[in-house]
């Protein structure tokens, strides 16, 4: 089930894909595809969002959370954590 979908209305497309690194302040410090790191006001992301969670922008500037591609991020991560302490 990805609720993701049902969050983003069907006629919006995804421009952008951005991983929390961190807070600061007023800001969610995200990382973009390219790596390259963007501030985007508390105010404009869900409020359960975390460090960690991966949003998707759509082309209306609207931002939701990726709870599908988190979950998929945190379990590739423990995996290369658990091959690298076996």
């Amino acid at each position: 089930m990805n609720l993701v979908k049902s969050a983003i209305p069907q006629n919006r497309r995804i421009m952008k894909r951005l991983i929390i690194d961190r807070f600061e302040g007023q800001f969610a410090v995200c990382e973009q595809s390219d790596r390259t790191m963007i501030n985007i006001d508390k105010n404009l992301i869900p409020s359960n969002a975390q460090e960690g969670d991966c949003l998707l922008v759509d082309d209306s500037g609207i931002i939701n959370l990726d709870s599908d591609e988190t979950m998929k991020r945190k379990e590739r991560i423990q995996k290369l954590m658990d091959d690298l302490f076996e």
